[in-house]
């Protein structure tokens, strides 16, 4: 039976500051070093348009279907988490856990199904084993996105399955940005967002010549809770028991990084070091607090403009310390520890006839581990080292790619001092997939593109060995030891038309699984006494020792199992050139629609996002510009049985934007309203709708000014 869901009844002031600071002295700066960098600022700031997770030769013709975000596009749909700023892409929804912990969900996939990466280089967190755990990313030092949507496995192995999210922020320059003479160049970013009262800046610099180039940034980002169209209940101290606000959705983000390359004839080696801090709110419970770091080194370089048998060779590693504290009514509930580096090796080998390609190996090992009252999985280890190759084949009518890759991953559990329910354990997998694709040109200006791949996935630690509370989920997790490779196969079929200014795409897909791990309800509950909690003194994260201790609760029972499942979907895009000339008014248009289902049972598989349409139409004349947007997502009925269904609703959002240079500064000014009608609205790929329905509904009206200044 489906059920409808219910309604019930210090840092920000300094870091703002310094953005200010900055665009003042822009505005009245006229000094020859200024002079020197503004022809090159041109070439550093705007990246080139590849998206080299859709391609690793570098082609703009791409032919698994992706998207690219930068500039003023990416910086008005830009949000607090990295699932908002991408939901409403084509195929691409959100987790929504709250407007601090949000992962994008692409074609109904998400969490270790969904690969993040930096610069094209790993990324180590826990953001995929629960929704409440954030990304240790903030999109406002993000200078474009990349997403791949369809399987990604072929480079980035079984956790790309569902797709590639790519995030670059050139804290290691790939090219100079200067000529021989040097200079500097940078940009300040403000915003003031009245939902949820929100400040957030933060300053980017780089400087160097043709020979080397340094990167510093720093940001803060400061929100009280945020405001809806609805009164909820609170009972944190401090917070009124009933506003119009979600309780306990507050956050204090902070972190910067340091990064540099040197360059010499045919090549580059840059380093750089990032660290992020922030402590947030877990809408799900009024009392629970998150503080989460994450420390990250990484190294790259390139050899360019070999000969003989190789052309170039590519190197990048990375390690990163990431920690998770979550505190309950001030106390230290659970500890969540991921450790990692990351190497991966790739090679350009010469062109052979009509083909060229790439080789490479990459090789990765994380070490887990969870202490306290949800502590529900033990402590582990994952190695996984793999062999890829992909090539293409050009011809005048289009191209054709293939590839392949196969890895060994060996995953063990430790167990876990404390907790008695933990055995040593151990599994290993040895994954392959394949992929062929197709771009055939057809009339002027229309491609046809075309995808199959076969993908395995390795079963995480978590879905071999869980056994205990996920207070997130509201369930007591049970994993398997026994699960076997998770295999899919994909095809995906897509027609896209460019003529000037106008375009089109349209895209169909099909995803299978033949042992897809789901995570269902058993129909049992279980009667935790917070085992593994005990007391004790531990660090939170922050250098600060607090005692810990649990606390005892009843909970759903939900076990990991192997099903078969089918995902099937449509998107499309396309943009009209409605005005041209002086004045030009263009109107984007976007659309999807997809079904998931548990072909094991025959019931649909959760968090599905519904049927969406939008609409944009843009206005813009010299230094002026506008915009206004509506979003209409349908209800969604098809949910697992027992489940609550979500309704329709139809958010209006508009934007103005002046630009203007003073000095030798570029100043784009922004004012932007958000959900304009003030509509309550409920995520559907959100587990909150199950696990607190009613509790946290998407923001309400908000008005945002923000500048942007760069030199």
């Amino acid at each position: 039976m489906k059920n409808s869901l219910s309604i019930p009844a210090p840092y920000a002031a300094l870091l703002v500051s310094r953005p200010v600071t900055l665009a003042a002295l822009l505005v009245g700066s006229s000094s020859a070093t200024l002079a020197q960098s503004t022809a090159p600022l041109v070439a550093a700031r705007t990246l080139p348009t590849v998206t080299i997770t859709a391609n690793p030769l570098g082609s703009s013709e791409l032919i698994a279907p992706a998207a690219t975000y930068l500039g003023t596009g990416l910086l008005l749909r830009s949000r607090s988490t990295l699932g908002e700023t991408l939901d409403g892409t084509p195929g691409v929804s959100s987790t929504y856990f709250g407007p601090n912990s949000s992962r994008p969900v692409i074609r109904g996939l998400d969490g270790d199904r969904i690969r993040i990466l930096q610069n094209s280089g790993a990324s180590v967190d826990a953001s995929g084993l629960s929704y409440d755990h954030a990304v240790p990313s903030d999109p406002i030092t993000i200078e474009r996105i990349e997403v791949l949507r369809g399987p990604g496995a072929l480079l980035y192995g079984g956790s790309a399955v569902g797709g590639v999210v790519n995030l670059i922020d050139n804290r290691i320059p790939r090219e100079p940005l200067f000529d021989a003479k040097g200079g500097i160049a940078g940009r300040a970013d403000l915003g003031f967002a009245s939902a949820n009262r929100e400040k957030a800046g933060a300053v980017s610099l780089e400087t160097g010549n043709n020979r080397y180039a340094l990167h510093v940034d720093a940001f803060n980002r400061n929100a009280r809770d945020v405001s809806v169209p609805v009164a909820l209940a609170c009972t944190k101290p401090g917070s009124a028991a009933l506003a119009n606000r979600i309780c306990n959705s507050g956050a204090d983000t902070h972190g910067g990084a340091l990064g540099g390359s040197a360059f010499f004839d045919g090549g580059y080696l840059g380093a750089s070091v990032s660290t992020y801090r922030s402590r947030y709110g877990t809408v799900a419970e009024d009392n629970v607090l998150i503080g989460m770091k994450s420390d990250r080194v990484a190294l790259e370089g390139e050899l360019r403009g070999l000969t003989g048998l190789l052309q170039s060779i590519k190197g990048q590693f990375s390690r990163s310390d990431y920690q998770h504290t979550e505190f309950e009514a001030g106390v230290v509930g659970t500890v969540f520890k991921n450790r990692g580096n990351d190497l991966r090796l790739e090679a350009r080998h010469a062109r052979f006839g009509p083909i060229e390609g790439v080789i490479g190996v990459q090789s990765d090992a994380t070490r887990f581990s969870a202490d306290g009252a949800e502590a529900f999985a033990p402590y582990s280890q994952t190695r996984q080292n793999a062999l890829f190759v992909y090539e293409e084949i050009a011809a005048g009518w289009g191209r054709v790619s293939l590839g392949a890759r196969t890895e060994s991953v060996r995953i063990e559990s430790f167990g876990n001092p404390i907790v008695a329910r933990f055995a040593p354990a151990s599994r290993s997998f040895s994954p392959r997939s394949y992929a062929l694709g197709g771009l055939f040109n057809l009339a002027a200006g229309w491609q046809l593109t075309g995808n199959l791949a076969s993908s395995e996935r390795a079963p995480k630690d978590y879905e071999l060995f869980a056994d205990g509370p996920h207070i997130a989920t509201g369930s007591y997790e049970v994993g398997n030891p026994a699960f076997a490779r998770e295999k899919s196969s994909n095809l995906d079929v897509g027609v896209a038309w460019k003529s000037g200014a106008n375009r089109f795409a349209l895209s169909g897909f099909v995803n299978r699984f033949k042992n897809y791990l789901a995570l269902d309800a058993t129909g049992l509950t279980r009667d935790t006494d917070g085992n593994g909690a005990g007391v004790g003194v531990t660090d939170d994260g922050f250098g600060n020792s607090v005692e810990s201790g649990g606390t005892a609760e009843i909970l759903p029972e939900y076990a990991y199992s192997q099903v078969r499942a089918r995902f099937t979907g449509i998107e499309a895009s396309g943009s009209v050139r409605l005005l041209d000339g002086p004045q030009t008014v263009d109107l984007e248009l976007r659309g999807d629609l997809m079904r998931a289902v548990n072909r094991s049972t025959g019931q649909y598989l959760p968090r599905i996002a519904p049927a969406r349409l939008g609409a944009t139409l843009m206005w813009a004349q010299g230094p002026w510009g506008a915009r206004f947007g509506v979003s209409h997502a349908a209800a969604q009925n098809n949910v697992p049985t027992g489940q609550f269904s979500t309704p329709s609703y139809t958010l209006a959002n508009a934007a103005v934007t002046y630009r203007q240079t003073a000095g030798r500064a570029s100043l784009l000014w922004f004012l932007q309203l958000d959900n304009i009608g003030d509509v309550l609205a409920y995520s559907a790929s959100s587990i909150l709708t199950q696990t607190a329905p009613g509790k946290s509904p998407l923001a309400g009206r908000s008005l945002k000014l923000g500048l942007q200044a760069s030199f």
